[in-house]
């Protein structure tokens, strides 16, 4: 009797965490937790730490928080992805409390 060819195997589905990332921190020490958000998933209006400017609805960006148990949902930051960038090169624009 003749052997049926096996069905290909599937990748299991991509999950929200496939994006995310540790990378240093604004300060370039401490470790920060980074996921990208596509333009797609930007439905609301934040403002940028880096450079103080609105990211606008639809514009792809990153969201940073402290890793470890010091960073909750109350510390994550919206940020532009060039500004995420260059936060080595330069300070904060806006401070948060």
């Amino acid at each position: 009797m003749p052997r049926r060819k096996p069905a290909p195997r599937t990748p299991p589905p991509l999950r929200g965490d496939a994006l995310r990332r540790t990378e240093p921190g604004p300060g370039g020490t401490d470790p920060y937790i980074v996921r990208t958000v596509p333009g797609s998933r930007a439905t609301k209006v934040y403002r940028c730490p880096g450079c103080d400017h609105e990211i606008t609805l639809g514009t792809a960006h990153i969201v940073a928080w402290p890793a470890g148990d010091s960073g909750g949902i109350e510390d994550r930051r919206h940020w532009h992805t060039g500004c995420w960038s260059g936060r080595g090169t330069r300070g904060l624009t806006r401070r948060w409390s």
